[in-house]
């Protein structure tokens, strides 16, 4: 440093670091600055030493500057991913400088001669090694809760001996597939071996079990369990997990109370933990009073984990890797969870896992062709991760005017649009109603116009982010006791500011007299969130007309709540030639007499066929497309054609097969008696 310096060169590095990188300051003093995060190290020695020289005008000279990595203590530890071990340091491995060094002890530290220490004992692991993990993970708050009671009251247990008080505790864990069930089960195994509260006995092993649906009188679907519980050693503790899940609506049945019965005499040598999903917390209180009747139970509810906790999670899945994102790549990210759960198999901690490593992938192929190690990752270089990226780049209204044989309705769309712009802008209006039922046979353009509205409501500022989620009508219901209202309001939160698209909806209702479906409990769910979430979510209802009407009919309110309504009808002849056409000439050379093959095809179809509820429209069109470049394909290949060019031979070939000669049979089939 120079004399006249407003800031020791720490200091004054600190806030250039800060300026580019993504750090957290660990320690800054007079001549030590301590950061940690995820970073390419070169690029920033690099950085700090041309910093360096460009301040003191250092020419041709380095600036004297250590440098050292360290893993950082307490890395974040998320459900679903057991921590990483730090590995052991070999003997040659320098010291580390201790926090508040001098200068002088730092670059002894790395420079001076190494010198030969013995292997450390490796300590046995305790209960506060154990909370630092549970502390770090991602979520679980009343796991945490949990944990802490355990600790504080161990001492009591050990000093009084009241070894059984403690192991005939169970506890319900409500949690999610995905949601990091087995790692919770391992870190509670593994605190109970740190307390010394099982007496004498010493932690076993950790079993998870699933009871297989009900039999009856039946008590074949405990068997797996009841080993499970019996498999312990005398003074060998082991936890043991029962998912009852499937079990939740015949609690108070003799063979599920017998079963109880059971496991509360085998409790001396096992902690038992009940599984059921995550359900709202009455159903939990009902669960635990069942179970209650034998045995002393705890509730520990694990919530889906939000959109900030999942960042979380991913971060340090690309910090195992040294990568981080950008701020617009995280937009990317955030994007891709959408589309993962927009079908309703989202999978949790696996699915998070499976996007970071496509994210790695992609950002390694980008680095490949520029040839530069960044290990930055920004949106352009994972710009094939979401389906959103890979479209034409049109504008929604571009999208819908492109729609064939959608004029009447390219007109609604737009009227639709232009009246809730128009009550948004003025406030006697009162705030507008963005939800829609759409009806019509299948093929006929349902989705394609659901999200393309989504898009224009983005581009016109109504919706806040525009994305799409598809849904069937049975994807709401839950399939236990309590699961349902849990499971509508997760997909609905997702859908906060943009289309939530439900297909066939009307087999959400099975009848006013059926009580026993969870239908009614999803739709009075969704339609509390349709109302209080009106200007921020636009739920779209499709199906076909008539069991929509009986839908709407049996729901009272549903239908005013809905208010716009559009028709999609069953695509003509001459419209289904436009579709094939257009999906030809955007993808594939053809010869010319394919175009005619393909025109008589489609002419000779009934129609009364094309018109009846069973044909799948524009669905119909695509497969005999997508069979005709089949055939194509195999042709040029076994050829040894390097272009593949469709011909009229190729069409036929595709129209002659069982799904599509059908049509053909059903027209020439006579009428009356013979």
């Amino acid at each position: 440093s120079h004399r006249d310096d407003s800031q020791l060169p720490p200091y004054w590095l600190k806030d250039k670091l800060l300026e580019k990188y993504e750090v957290a300051i660990m320690e800054c003093g007079r001549d030590l600055l301590v950061v940690g995060g995820v970073f390419d190290e070169g690029e920033m020695k690099e950085d700090i030493q041309s910093w360096l020289k460009a301040k003191y005008k250092l020419n041709g000279e380095k600036p004297v500057v250590a440098f050292f990595a360290e893993p950082l203590e307490g890395e974040p530890v998320i459900a679903g991913e057991p921590p990483k071990k730090k590995k052991k340091k070999e003997a040659t491995e320098q010291p580390k400088a201790p926090a508040g060094s001098s200068y002088d002890e730092l670059l002894a530290a790395l420079t001076g001669p190494a010198k030969a220490t013995p292997e450390p004992v490796t300590p046995n692991i305790t209960p506060s090694d154990v909370m630092d993990k549970i502390e770090h993970m991602v979520g679980g708050t009343a796991f945490k809760a949990l944990v802490k009671e355990i600790i504080k009251i161990a001492p009591q247990i050990t000093q009084n001996k009241t070894y059984d008080i403690f192991t005939h505790q169970s506890y319900i864990f409500a949690i999610n597939d995905g949601n990091g069930l087995t790692s919770y089960l391992n870190l509670l195994h593994e605190l109970l071996g740190t307390l010394g509260i099982l007496g004498q006995g010493s932690i076993g092993k950790v079993m998870e079990e699933k009871l297989a649906p009900p039999k009856g009188e039946s008590d074949e679907p405990f068997q797996d369990a009841l080993q499970a519980l019996r498999f312990g050693k005398k003074g060998i503790f082991n936890l043991v997990c029962i998912d009852i899940s499937e079990w939740m609506g015949q609690l108070n049945s003799k063979p599920f109370q017998t079963f109880l019965m059971n496991v509360e005499r085998n409790m001396q040598q096992t902690v038992v933990v009940f599984r059921i999903p995550f359900v709202e917390m009455d159903v939990m209180n009902r669960v635990a009073s069942s179970l209650g009747n034998l045995m002393f139970v705890k509730c520990i509810p694990f919530p889906p984990l939000s959109t900030k906790e999942w960042h979380g999670f991913a971060k340090k899945e690309l910090g195992r890797y040294d990568f981080r994102l950008t701020k617009n790549a995280w937009n990317t990210f955030d994007q891709k969870l959408m589309e993962e759960k927009s079908d309703g198999r989202f999978y949790g901690v696996h699915t998070v896992q499976k996007v970071v490593r496509e994210m790695l992938y992609l950002k390694q192929l980008a680095n490949a062709t520029s040839s530069s190690p960044n290990r930055l990752i920004s949106a352009k270089d994972i710009r094939g991760l979401c389906n959103q990226f890979k479209g034409s780049g049109e504008s929604g209204t571009e999208q819908l005017s492109r729609l064939v044989g959608g004029k009447k309705i390219i007109e609604q769309v737009e009227e639709i649009i232009s009246q809730i712009e128009l009550a948004r802008k003025d406030s006697k209006l009162g705030a507008p109603c963005l939800h829609m039922r759409f009806v019509g046979n299948p093929g006929t353009g349902k989705t394609t116009v659901a999200r393309i509205i989504g898009k224009i409501l983005k581009e016109r500022g109504v919706l806040r982010i525009g994305a799409f989620f598809e849904y069937g009508g049975r994807d709401f219901c839950g399939r236990y006791i309590g699961e349902t209202a849990p499971k509508v309001t997760g997909i609905c939160r997702d859908a906060y500011g943009s289309v939530l698209f439900i297909d066939e909806a009307y087999s959400l209702y099975r009848g006013a007299d059926n009580d026993r479906d969870f239908g009614r409990e999803a739709l009075d769910t969704l339609i509390a969130e349709m109302e209080n979430h009106r200007s921020d979510l636009v739920v779209i209802m499709a199906g076909y007309p008539d069991e929509m009407d009986i839908l709407m009919k049996g729901n009272t309110g549903l239908a005013s709540r809905m208010p716009y309504v559009i028709e999609f009808p069953n695509f003509t002849q001459d419209e289904m030639i436009t579709i094939f056409k257009s999906m030809l000439t955007d993808t594939f050379k053809y010869e010319s007499e394919l175009i005619v093959a393909m025109e008589k095809f489609f002419h000779d179809l009934p129609n009364d066929f094309i018109q009846s509820k069973t044909f799948s429209n524009g669905r119909f069109v695509r497969n005999l497309f997508e069979r005709t470049w089949g055939k194509a394909a195999m042709r040029c290949q076994l050829n040894g054609l390097r272009e593949v060019v469709l011909t009229a031979d190729d069409f036929a070939r595709a129209a002659s097969e069982k799904e599509f000669r059908s049509m053909q049979e059903n027209k020439r089939k006579p009428i009356g008696f013979t």
